[in-house]
């Protein structure tokens, strides 16, 4: 592994297997939905990451240690938008937000009631 690669991550795709437990994979139109039908019942966190861009991933890092210390009780989805552009885009068209990357939508009830992007990105702001 390089020396930045220590720093900023690797430029590999996230892989399921080897994500945060917590995150719900949105790979599909389908996930999507079941993201929003979830938002229902509690809070649903979209975090919409670019694998290309070393902010994005230090955000991410920072933001799963946040996560992994914090006891709400949200569900959390995780949305590569390099490989699911299509769906980023309808995120964006669907909930009246801007694309940005790195960014966290926060849904309830359906509709997106927060979102913030790069190091606005915070638990503080479900």
């Amino acid at each position: 592994m390089s020396f930045f690669n220590k720093i900023f991550g690797s430029d590999e795709p996230k892989d399921q297997n080897t994500s945060t437990s917590f995150w719900n994979m949105i790979e599909s139109e389908e996930d999507l939905a079941q993201a929003v039908q979830k938002s229902f019942e509690k809070k649903v966190v979209i975090f919409k990451h670019s694998t290309r861009c070393h902010i994005s991933k230090m955000v991410l890092k920072s933001f799963e240690n946040e996560v992994a210390h914090s006891d709400k009780d949200v569900v959390y989805y995780f949305l590569d938008l390099i490989s699911h552009r299509p769906i980023s885009n309808k995120i964006a068209d669907d909930f009246g937000v801007t694309h940005q990357s790195p960014q966290m939508i926060v849904l309830e009830n359906g509709k997106a009631v927060k979102d913030a992007s790069h190091q606005s990105i915070s638990v503080n702001q479900i």
